[in-house]
């Protein structure tokens, strides 16, 4: 199997770290991940999909090995779909099926509304068609209090990146297994992990405003137009996108179909990663393989 891994240039000639494996040509997979992640939900899928077709996984900007913004303006889910076809492009621009994780799906399906020319299918991986901060938890909380918690950061730069800084990966991780904001019976720890670990390395403003973005983003307009097959994937508890709004997208998809994991959280591609892997499977040679 062949590794590399370089960097696209963004519209605003921010880098873009893409790391690409599989071999053959023909219809490839391109992974698209939530806000603060780079990477850590695809451990298994990319090797996987790698196994039978070119994949293609990519840091959004300011996170992991991507650049910080050039323009610090352009963060809204429009830049990270416009970042996401210059890395279509990048990699030689062959038909795809794009995935997305969490914020991943916002960004994928304003990649499809951009540029739908190659593009042969959809996973939408525990995620929503928008308003993310609406429905964090079933409650509209988390739109009420961003825009405190920004100004307060942007106010107070040094002291906020300080404490966000400092967070222990191991404390945090014992957080979310008491919580149950992921499934404790399940999951490995050490998948979990890098995810704790890297997301302190994001600057917490760039983040929270990148949030209020894909907050205030919708793309429910598009799904009924949406023309390829499309895998939906939900947990029935994931607490961050409730699984209500993954039945909504698989009905409004003309072509959507819906898998809800029984007990599966945020994180179901780690906690069921054999139950995943063998649908996507499915999901590809029957509805993107096959004539």
């Amino acid at each position: 199997m062949t590794f590399r891994e370089d960097f696209a240039l963004a519209r605003d000639g921010t880098r873009l770290y893409v790391r690409r494996a599989g071999s053959g040509e023909g219809t490839g997979a391109v992974l698209c991940d939530g806000i603060l992640c780079d990477g850590y939900i695809w451990k298994y899928l990319f090797d996987a999909l790698a196994a039978r077709m070119p994949v293609t996984h990519w840091h959004y900007r300011g996170h992991g090995r991507s650049q910080s913004p050039q323009d610090p303006d352009f963060i809204e889910i429009a830049a990270h779909a416009s970042d996401l076809d210059h890395v279509r492009r990048h990699v030689g621009d062959e038909p795809v099926v794009l995935f997305g994780h969490s914020m991943g799906c916002q960004v994928v399906l304003e990649n499809y509304r951009l540029r739908r020319e190659k593009v042969r299918g959809l996973v939408l991986i525990c995620g929503s068609y928008g308003r993310i901060t609406e429905t964090f938890h079933g409650t509209n909380v988390l739109a009420q209090v961003l825009p405190k918690v920004l100004e307060m950061v942007e106010r107070n730069p040094e002291w906020a990146r300080a404490l966000w800084s400092r967070v222990p990966p191991e404390l945090a991780l014992k957080s979310a297994l008491l919580l149950r904001e992921v499934n404790p019976e399940v999951i490995q720890p050490d998948d979990l992990l890098p995810y704790l670990r890297h997301m302190t390395h994001v600057d917490l403003a760039l983040f929270l405003r990148m949030l209020r973005a894909a907050g205030e983003h919708d793309a429910q307009d598009l799904l009924p137009t949406v023309d390829v097959p499309v895998l939906v994937v939900a947990g029935s508890r994931d607490s961050f996108t409730p699984p209500y709004l993954a039945e909504r997208m698989a009905e409004l998809l003309p072509r959507g179909e819906l898998l809800l994991i029984e007990g599966g959280t945020h994180v179901a591609p780690l906690e069921h990663r054999e139950l995943v892997q063998e649908r996507i499977e499915q999901f590809l040679e029957d509805r993107v393989f096959s004539p």
